[in-house]
């Protein structure tokens, strides 16, 4: 008999939402008209400008291997795109181009955490943060956060939780699920508690560029000794391409070169130089007509949502997503979820993708549709609702 698979893969939970996606795709087979509020990925194809971009480098045979770190020129564009949004100065040497954010993550986590170490991590929050600790034998100690921090690790909860196996503490501003971001200010304080306990702070950035009504501060703008994780597939819209990047102090490049070249040799060569047409204003430019475009669904979706029950707290001001409570219906997420899909097709996100505080009691809506697919969902939600209390 086969030695059973390792302890490690056990351990990582699979997204609940998958079974709910593949049910809704059995559905849409079937000939039913499914509303996809579940995926947390835009509905826009890549702008033209990288698209072309990509078929000239595919061309000009740009498909071998590059270098770990990735090619220079977009190291170089990645910097000056620092300087003109956020006015900071990042040597092209401190940025390493990765297989998406998920590279950038298996870096950051590889180099700083020892088996049997821990980041604290905000939860609710993206899964696979802690699903990544766990790979490399880490561990991610969770901290259950609410609307009274706005979902965000404050210096107060860091001191309070931080123990002799912390070695850092990850946030991601603005964060998936609930949207929220962390301040100039408050980016500080959390730097100076954490390096107070000698700690690392690593911040996911991946949403910059989606946030509505502000701009988002990066970390580098506080504390030059931060990680920041950040791709090219939600602002910039590049999801199948698969490449992110990660920022890190320059006396850490050389262990995050090593380790590149072990865990995956370099990003992919196409959408290396496909990116390269993300930085141009003409693309700039498509990039914001989306962000406005997600504002006015943001905007037409949380009140539509609340004045049905639904309880969001706090108003998201980034990424694409609402975090509603759902305790105003009873019942548990994942059952409440699966009933929509079922009976009005409209496809949702369970909290318990997102940890364990009070997740069987939130739903996730990613705002990924077009508005009048939003006002249809609103209206098939509202008829759901009906038979659901019924």
């Amino acid at each position: 008999m086969a030695q059973p698979y390792s302890a490690r893969s056990r351990a990582i939970e699979p997204f609940h939402v998958m079974a709910l996606l593949a049910r809704a795709n059995e559905l849409q087979a079937a000939g039913h008209d499914v509303i996809h509020l579940e995926i947390g990925e835009p509905d826009f194809t890549t702008a033209e400008p990288i698209i072309q971009a990509g078929q000239a480098a595919l061309a000009a045979g740009k498909t071998r291997y590059t270098a770990a770190r990735g090619i220079p020129e977009l190291r170089e564009a990645i910097a000056g795109f620092y300087a003109q949004r956020y006015g900071v100065d990042i040597d092209p040497r401190r940025i390493l181009v990765t297989p998406g954010g998920s590279g950038a993550l298996l870096l950051a986590s590889a180099l700083l955490v020892d088996p049997g170490k821990h980041w604290l991590l905000a939860d609710p929050g993206y899964p696979c943060n802690r699903h990544f600790l766990r790979l490399i034998e880490g561990a991610a100690q969770l901290v259950p956060v609410g609307p009274d921090v706005r979902y965000q690790l404050t210096p107060d909860l860091v001191n309070r939780h931080w123990d002799h196996d912390s070695v850092g503490a990850l946030v991601a501003s603005p964060a998936n699920p609930t949207g929220t971001i962390l301040s100039r200010e408050e980016l500080a304080g959390l730097s100076k508690a954490i390096k107070g306990h000698n700690g690392h702070l690593v911040v996911d950035e991946i949403y910059h560029g989606l946030t509505y009504g502000t701009d988002a501060a990066s970390v580098l703008e506080v504390d030059d000794d931060a990680f920041v994780l950040n791709s090219f597939s939600k602002y910039f819209g590049m999801t199948g391409w698969r490449l992110g990047w990660l920022v890190a102090p320059l006396a850490a490049v050389g262990e995050l070169e090593k380790l590149a070249q072990n865990l995956y040799i370099s990003a992919p060569s196409m959408a290396q130089y496909a990116a390269l047409a993300c930085f141009e204003p003409a693309t700039i430019e498509i990039f914001e007509q989306r962000r406005a475009e997600f504002a006015l669904r943001r905007d037409f979706l949380l009140p539509a949502l609340r004045e049905l029950g639904f309880g969001i707290a706090v108003e998201p001001q980034g990424a694409f997503y609402l975090y509603a409570d759902i305790s105003a219906f009873g019942g548990d997420a994942f059952a409440f979820c699966q009933h929509f899909l079922e009976t009005e097709h409209v496809a949702f996100t369970p909290g318990l993708d997102f940890g364990r505080h009070q997740a069987g009691h939130h739903v996730r809506f990613a705002y990924t549709q077009s508005l009048p697919r939003l006002q249809e969902a609103v209206e098939r939600i509202e008829r759901g609702l009906r038979s659901w209390q019924g």
